[in-house]
């Protein structure tokens, strides 16, 4: 009996919030049902009972979508820096240090080269959770090398975009990266290579006006919110009211900005198949 009682304390009661200890149970953002955070992580951070899709870590992304073992991280050598010597409530280089060991990455994005379902693939993950997925020199250095890399090597590019946009305190240098990832990805269509946009929530800002919108095909995760500026700050100057879903995926598809809207399930074999589309239609072209 003693023992029964201690395998039935192992799993917290739902009346463990969020705000308990331990943080255990977490309610829905969405349907707003009781998750006990570990069934959540398990299920690829989908809640079991209305499958709302929450943000996933750069770690989890990558192993949803490389096959075992073959991920090859090429990134993490660059690190930003503060040629405009900025200063808000903080200095510019005291926050970057403080998010990187947060975070453990120099910046907001991951690159490496993987297989996915067996096909060569250069993989580049941003991460939200640090500083807002923000695109700085760093960011645009990294995916610019990633896609030429790509190029050289003869494989296909998936990015999986999450950002709220261009980094502030880098300023117009922030900026330059939307030409400078552009340029980057022109190296791929000449090798008839394709390039694969996953956007996730959010995604926005100078990333949705630069690469995250250059793929070949675009395809975006449920409800994800995808715009350059954000609906609040439309309604504001068009003063209008706007529909309930816009700028989510589901809104954006009706409208023909996305190729196709998949749950985080399902993306890895839909982009195998899109890319093996792809790669079959330049084989037989040539």
């Amino acid at each position: 009996m003693a023992l029964e009682r201690w395998f039935r304390r192992k799993r917290p009661t739902r009346g463990d919030g969020d705000d308990s200890p331990a943080g255990l149970w977490l309610k829905c953002e969405a349907c707003e049902a009781q998750i006990y955070r570990k069934d959540l992580v398990a299920n690829f951070y989908l809640c079991p009972e209305c499958q709302h899709h929450y943000r996933m870590p750069v770690e989890e992304r990558i192993k949803l979508l490389a096959d075992e073992g073959s991920f090859e991280q090429w990134s993490g050598q660059l690190g930003p820096q503060d040629p405009l010597g900025f200063v808000d409530t903080e200095p510019y280089p005291e926050r970057i240090k403080r998010v990187q060991e947060k975070q453990k990455r120099p910046d907001a994005i991951v690159t490496g080269g993987a297989a996915l379902e067996g096909e060569p693939i250069a993989l580049a993950v941003m991460d939200f959770l640090f500083a807002g997925g923000s695109m700085g020199s760093v960011v645009g250095e990294e995916i610019a090398l990633a896609a030429e890399r790509a190029a050289e090597e003869g494989r296909s590019l998936v990015v999986v975009a999450a950002s709220g946009g261009a980094r502030m305190q880098e300023g117009a240098l922030s900026l330059m990266q939307m030409a400078k990832t552009t340029v980057a990805l022109e190296r791929l269509a000449r090798r008839r290579l394709p390039y694969l946009s996953v956007l996730t929530d959010p995604t926005t800002g100078g990333v949705t006006a630069s690469f995250a919108t250059l793929g070949d095909i675009i395809i975006a995760e449920p409800k994800a919110l995808i715009g350059f500026a954000g609906p609040r700050v439309i309604q504001q100057t068009i003063k209008q009211e706007l529909p309930a879903d816009f700028q989510r995926s589901e809104f954006l598809l009706s409208k023909g900005l996305l190729d196709d809207v998949v749950p985080r399930t399902q993306l890895k074999p839909a982009l195998a198949r899109y890319i093996r589309l792809l790669r079959g239609a330049h084989a037989a072209a040539v």
